[in-house]
């Protein structure tokens, strides 16, 4: 679409298109969130089981690099990496209930660096949007959540996984949708300026 085809009807169609998606996006997310809860061990051996077969695809893609660059150097280090991802997921694909130990820690970290960097997001957000709130509501419940995995741990990680990660999945997927009606709703409330 070029600049000059940008009309305030197609610019409002294609916000409402992606609205839509978003909306769609979070309501899944929220879905899937009670599904996770519902099946929390079924859904830690699935991660864990899944995190494996990432790490194997990796070890593919870094053994694919390490041959196509070996005249550059560092061959061997690269073939190390391969075999330290390639063992890592065949681990995690064989033993999925010991790696979700691994796991449970690892996502206690992650989930408390995805709190941080949502709760900057969040403040960055307060003057330009009246529903920041919803960021900071999901920061906060990313944040603790990845404060209870690691307080807990080990005695929490055959549970943990599914449990958390399907309430992350609910506070992200209602962060979504809340950010989307609010797009909507100015959308509409410009319109309405405009006329």
């Amino acid at each position: 679409m070029k600049p000059q085809d940008v009309t305030p009807q197609t610019l409002s169609s294609q916000v409402k298109k992606g609205t839509t998606g978003s909306l769609v996006l979070g309501a899944l997310m929220i879905v899937l969130g009670f599904a996770a809860i519902s099946l929390p061990l079924a859904t830690s051996l699935a991660f864990a089981f899944w995190i494996g077969w990432l790490l194997v695809g990796n070890s593919i893609v870094t053994l694919i690099y390490a041959v196509q660059t070996r005249q550059e150097g560092g061959f061997i280090l690269k073939l190390l990496l391969f075999a330290l991802y390639l063992g890592a997921g065949l681990l995690l694909i064989i033993n999925p209930l010991e790696g979700v130990l691994t796991l449970t820690l690892l996502l206690g970290g992650f989930l408390i660096a995805e709190g941080v960097s949502e709760l900057l997001l969040a403040f960055q957000l307060r003057s330009l949007s009246s529903n920041w709130g919803w960021v900071l509501l999901n920061a906060i419940v990313t944040l603790l959540i990845g404060i209870v995995i690691l307080a807990e741990w080990p005695l929490n990680a055959p549970w943990v996984v599914g449990t958390l990660v399907g309430v992350s999945f609910i506070a992200s997927g209602f962060s979504r949708v809340m950010l989307s009606l609010a797009v909507r709703n100015a959308l509409g409330k410009l319109s309405e300026s405009a006329q």
